[in-house]
């Protein structure tokens, strides 16, 4: 095999041998191929890129979501110890800015031991550089799995949820059917249907023929973890992300390129591939496991809760000639034609006993 070889043409070459392959699979192998995906080899994060995130809107994102991580820990009543963990931190802006933050409350940082979980060598480039003047040096862990239990664990998770991928179900006239991806005599690829009689859960609610019902094994194993995790530890943990807060039927799948949708097939690792969180499958793996959790709030009804709009007041009294831009992100972050109510948030916890900042009204 060339190393000059494409990830499409490689793709093409395997479905071919080996059958049509699941939605699932080519997501996860458009993402973390190790010569071809996306994050392992290209990933381009802010308006240069090809997507944004909150924490690249507006510094007031990360520190709002830091001061929620010191109230937390507060709320655990402040132990000496702890782990703050962050799961896809992207490219370190979101930590940058909550441990700016969280700086202003005596003893937080003295007691906090900075774990960040990603998978991409690009990224955990440019977050070593973004944190290299923090006053945490941060440590990387592959999974969750490998964080220690013997301290509280506060974690973050910004837009992670989206790229752990769901299998696709199409209810058609003669039965379930599963989306996946073949290739054509002149290999390109291609989504067909496959047939199935079983062995996927079916949905709990009424789905008309041809529509599209995705489940998330992976999702749900993350909640199931960070359940197991919280439950040996004790903390919260914060899950952000644009999803559904209901099931419900519908094709998620995108791929984004220069912040404009393409199509998934074109050009397998070029392009950042996405599906939905599904938080209430996430969170029912997470109370499965023994955990508690909340219900789910949008992200613009959550960043009000923790006060983003007196911080957009404080931050345009301090530069008013900034105040057109920090009202242009406060609406993007917070608006309901905007991030506000496509994006939700949710969290996981242990004990019982702990009230997580934001849902305690």
């Amino acid at each position: 095999m060339s190393d000059a070889e494409t990830l499409k043409t490689r793709l093409a070459r395997e479905i071919a041998l080996t059958g049509p392959m699941t939605v699932a699979d080519y997501v996860t192998r458009c993402l973390h191929d190790p010569k071809g995906g996306y994050y392992a080899s290209r990933p381009a994060l802010g308006e240069g890129g090809d997507f944004i995130t909150a924490p690249l809107i507006s510094q007031m994102f990360g520190e709002l979501i830091g001061l929620w991580a010191v109230e937390t820990w507060n709320r655990l009543g402040a132990p000496e110890r702890f782990r703050l963990v962050e799961v896809g931190p992207g490219d370190g802006t979101l930590m940058s800015d909550a441990l700016r933050a969280a700086r202003l409350v005596p003893g937080f940082l003295e007691a906090c031991d900075l774990i960040l979980i990603e998978p991409s060598g690009p990224l955990r480039h440019l977050q070593a550089k973004a944190l290299a003047g923090a006053d945490l040096s941060p440590r990387w862990v592959r999974d969750l799995t490998r964080i220690e239990t013997d301290a509280p664990v506060i974690l973050i998770a910004n837009e992670v949820l989206d790229c752990l991928p769901a299998r696709q179900f199409v209810r058609t006239d003669g039965g379930w059917a599963e989306r996946r991806i073949g290739v054509t005599d002149d290999n390109d690829l291609i989504f067909g249907l496959t047939a199935i009689s079983g062995g996927f859960e079916k949905p709990g609610f009424d789905i008309a023929p041809g529509e599209v019902f995705e489940i998330s094994e992976q999702q749900a194993i993350f909640g199931r973890d960070l359940a197991g995790l919280l439950k040996a530890a004790s903390g919260a943990a914060l899950l952000i992300d644009y999803g559904r807060a209901r099931p419900e039927a519908g094709d998620t799948l995108q791929a984004l390129r220069r912040h404009q949708k393409v199509d998934p097939l074109d050009s397998p690792g070029e392009a950042d591939l996405t599906q939905w969180a599904d938080f209430p499958r996430v969170l029912e793996a997470a109370v499965r496991a023994g955990a508690d959790v909340t219900g789910c709030l949008t992200q613009g009804e959550f960043l009000r809760r923790l006060g983003i709009e007196a911080r957009a007041e404080r931050l345009k009294a301090g530069r008013p000639d900034a105040a057109p831009v920090i009202d242009r992100q406060l609406h993007r972050l917070t608006a309901e034609d905007q991030m506000g109510s496509l994006f939700k948030a949710a969290a996981i916890f242990s004990p019982r006993t702990l009230i997580v900042p934001g849902w305690d009204l």
